[in-house]
């Protein structure tokens, strides 16, 4: 974390890797805040990528009207492959000083933060905010999208479950989180799925089995598996040992996909996301660089980028121990 005397005149607003629902207020936000402190605003279009080839809008309270409730971003987003070699590196600072911008608001997951954290090491003013729908990012309570894709889990849950229930079936639910399972354990808790399937824990297929057949033998008329992604053997890979198995339910898979990124904003991360925007331009103004806004308790903090991006969030062991309580 950097401390420095703020003569920022111009800041640049941009969002990056993939989208999370919240991404639209938080632009709003630094938006507004940039215009409540007499700040030009420059919106970054398309993530790095935008950065490199110099996609830059000056960007005032209008252009943001009525884009709280929207999902998605209107900045829009990509990942870059680019902007990880020094050559767009130098790019995209060459393209950030031809356009006068002179701090950076960089709205992302890990790999945003990393491109975040290159640019400070290279003098950049930036304030990291995070966004992921894994909420995977060490550092903070939670991140901009997380509220609204455990809603969207759970309703899917909801749904499935009435399908199950009518043709006594057993459904593995597939949710995002290639090294994080949080999503499927909190959407594991809250419609008391028979087991959580997850990174961060080896469950043997003997073990899925046996819970799916328990709840057959207890009478249950359906059965339900949450499945992060990261999880091996995958949900499909999983069906197919499952079928060849005698259990009691047949086996039918949910991969929910992209569906978990879109829909309205819930209040909840409507709320965090403006914190977080109107934070990180405060942050900004007060001289502070390098440092990621992070939820703590009810309090937004400077967390510096460096500290968020050499280590790794782990998932709550109470989480875990819960789904294995509430399954019995």
């Amino acid at each position: 974390m950097e401390e420095t005397t703020s003569t920022i005149k111009t800041i640049g607003v941009m969002t990056s890797g993939g989208d999370a629902p919240g991404m639209n207020p938080f632009i709003r936000s630094v938006v507004r805040a940039c215009y409540a402190f007499g700040i030009k605003c420059i919106g970054v279009e398309g993530g790095y990528e935008g950065l490199i080839h110099g996609k830059f809008r000056e960007m005032g309270v209008r252009d943001v009207s009525g884009i709280l409730q929207r999902g998605g971003t209107i900045l829009q987003t990509a990942r870059s492959k680019e902007f990880r070699e020094p050559a767009g590196q130098r790019e995209a600072i060459r393209q950030i000083n031809n356009a006068g911008i002179d701090a950076l608001v960089v709205a992302g997951g890990d790999g945003s933060l990393n491109g975040a954290q290159k640019l400070v090491a290279k003098g950049i003013p930036v304030v990291g905010v995070p966004a992921s729908i894994d909420n995977d990012i060490y550092g903070t309570d939670t991140c901009i999208g997380v509220d609204t894709a455990l809603n969207t889990i759970v309703d899917a849950i909801d749904k499935i479950r009435d399908t199950a229930s009518s043709h006594n079936r057993a459904f593995l639910i597939e949710t995002m989180g290639r090294q994080s399972g949080y999503q499927a354990t909190q959407a594991g808790i809250v419609t008391g799925a028979e087991l959580v399937l997850i990174p961060e824990h080896k469950t043997p297929v003997e073990e899925v089995a046996a819970a799916i057949e328990e709840a057959y033998r207890r009478g249950k008329s359906h059965a339900i598996i949450v499945v992060a992604e990261g999880y091996k053997p995958q949900a499909l890979d999983l069906a197919a040992h499952l079928e060849a198995m005698d259990i009691g339910f047949s086996t039918r898979v949910t991969i929910l996909g992209h569906i978990q990124r879109g829909g309205k904003p819930t209040a909840f991360d409507r709320l965090i996301a403006q914190r977080f925007g109107v934070s990180a331009v405060e942050f900004l103004l007060a001289g502070l660089t390098g440092v990621m806004t992070g939820l703590r308790g009810n309090e937004i903090v400077p967390v510096p980028i460096e500290e968020v991006v050499t280590n790794t969030k782990k998932l709550s062991e109470r989480f875990i121990e819960m789904t294995r309580i509430l399954a019995k």
